[in-house]
């Protein structure tokens, strides 16, 4: 028995009652109460069933031209059960172009590229109203932000993408994404933009106190403008890079060394202490670095008004830095993102599973008031 055949057969005569009770009269019989609408033949098409594969059905067709079919919905070409398959292996990292490659063997039918993306639709505006959700309930002490750049297919051609990135910590230590938003993370008017919109949505810009980010060109007074009452903490991997940037080889170990003693200090007294002992070793060989250094200094050693156990993870973006490497893992396969929409959706995603995650891993070291700590303690 031909299963995809049988399948047909009973959706055509279902369809068939369907337009029985919209005309009011079985198939060649005469109307009693003056009905005009009859019958008025059929056309074939196909739809794809989850288990079955394609099945090729009679849709009957009435004279009027108002018949619509509960069954079988007019543009529909697979069942809702396969797109959502389809939207599930296209976040998990599976591409348009392998999906279409494989949809035969999947669900019995060839999808091409443009099908598979615009079954990801709904997901798309779901991921709008997950960008523009309220923020007003959120209260946010610190604040991570960076850029990751994306290759976009663009009006026909394929551009380089900036998406600007922002993610908070609530007061009990958890994060979220607070933000994804395409703009040139290299202007200040873009970062004006995207801060101006976490405000819009109800951000309590009073309530930050600090912000995270490495140094971008206009971020650090833009930020100090449109949150006066937080400071910045700028990166110290990314000042350390710039500072070796200007190092001889035969010497980088040994300034990288110095580095870290001015970085790690347990104070920020020791920390200034190793600072001029930094400057006074190396002043005259290396003049550039210590004055790049010197430059940063400040901007590098501002976690040091913060608590103790939040110092490990506000000295530097790796916060951010991990999100955007997952971001880039998922998306490397695709090599070319198929647009801004395609994109949003895709890091939407990637963000909602790494808060996941990170209900379990708040900033800091582990807590005194932790149960498993205190379990630990005893045991020693």
């Amino acid at each position: 028995m031909n299963i995809q055949k049988e399948v047909g057969a009973f959706l055509t005569n279902l369809m068939d009652k369907e337009l029985t009770v919209h005309v009011g009269r079985e198939r060649y019989e005469r109307s009693k109460d003056g009905l005009k609408d009859y019958r008025n033949g059929s056309y074939t098409r196909t739809f794809c069933i989850k288990g079955i594969g394609e099945v090729e059905i009679r849709v009957p067709r009435d004279r009027d031209g108002d018949f619509q079919s509960r069954v079988l919905p007019r543009c529909q070409r697979y069942d809702e059960r396969i797109t959502e398959d389809i939207a599930a292996l296209y976040l998990t990292g599976v591409s348009t172009r392998t999906l279409s490659i494989l949809s035969r063997r999947l669900i019995g039918r060839s999808l091409s590229p443009a099908e598979i993306s615009s079954s990801t639709t709904e997901l798309k505006q779901a991921v709008e109203r997950w960008r523009n959700r309220d923020l007003s309930r959120e209260r946010i002490k610190y604040v991570f932000l960076d850029g990751v750049n994306f290759r976009m297919r663009i009006a026909g051609s394929i551009e380089r993408v900036p998406v600007l990135v922002a993610i908070g910590v609530r007061e009990d230590g958890t994060k979220l994404v607070l933000s994804l938003q395409s703009g040139d993370k290299e202007s200040a008017g873009a970062w004006r933009e995207f801060f101006g919109d976490l405000k819009r949505r109800g951000l309590d810009g009073s309530a930050i106190q600090l912000g995270v980010m490495d140094g971008l060109t206009g971020l650090e007074k833009v930020f100090e403008d449109e949150f006066s009452r937080a400071k910045v903490q700028r990166c110290q991997v990314h000042v350390a890079r710039n500072v070796l940037a200007k190092v001889p080889r035969n010497i980088k170990k040994e300034v990288a060394d110095d580095l870290r003693s001015i970085f790690y200090a347990s104070s920020r007294k020791k920390a200034d202490e190793f600072a001029v002992a930094f400057a006074a070793k190396w002043e005259k060989d290396i003049p550039s670095a210590v004055r790049c250094l010197s430059n940063s200094l400040d901007a590098c050693l501002t976690f040091f008004s913060f608590p103790e156990e939040e110092w490990i993870s506000l000295r530097t973006t790796n916060v951010i830095e991990r999100l955007n490497k997952e971001f880039k893992r998922r998306t490397k396969p695709m090599e070319i993102v198929a647009g801004e929409n395609a994109c949003y959706l895709l890091l939407a995603f990637i963000s909602l599973k790494m808060e996941m995650n990170w209900r379990t891993t708040k900033i800091g070291k582990v807590r005194p008031n932790l149960p498993i700590y205190k379990k630990f303690t005893q045991l020693c």
